[in-house]
């Protein structure tokens, strides 16, 4: 019994570091456009449609999921404002659930949309880490 208990206890580290398979993810989307518009935002992997959710200024809109064995999850989600529509991949198992990456591991993976880019804030309270668009017609 007492070792299963540390095994256990030795193992919660390593799902939240990114170095285990199946670690599970929170991802928080918050509308925070500088025109205060609404944000349309719709989000979708391989297998699982999150839907069309319409985001009020301040407001977010969230999911939970677990990191796939090969550790290629993407979740990539299409916005939109008035006169503008974007794409990005909110998540990447590649950048957001590997140590090595330059932003490292998120288990809580927290994004305010701006209009120039989607920023990743940092749970320190830093200046966050922003992205370029990957598609912005």
């Amino acid at each position: 019994m007492p070792i299963s208990f540390l095994m256990i206890i030795a193992t919660i580290p390593l799902t939240s570091a990114g170095l285990l398979p199946f670690s599970a993810k929170h991802v928080v989307i918050i509308n925070k456009l500088v025109t205060r518009a609404t944000l349309i935002v719709h989000c979708k992997n391989k297998g699982e449609d999150k839907g069309v959710i319409s985001l009020g200024p301040g407001d977010s809109f969230d999911f939970r999921f677990r990191v796939n064995l090969r550790k290629t999850t993407v979740y990539t989600c299409s916005f939109a404002w008035p006169g503008n529509t974007a794409t990005f991949d909110i998540f990447r198992a590649d950048r957001d659930d590997n140590p090595k990456s330059k932003v490292g591991v998120c288990s809580e993976c927290i994004w305010s949309i701006y209009e120039p880019a989607p920023c990743r804030d940092r749970r320190d309270g830093g200046q966050p880490n922003c992205f370029q668009w990957d598609g912005f017609p």
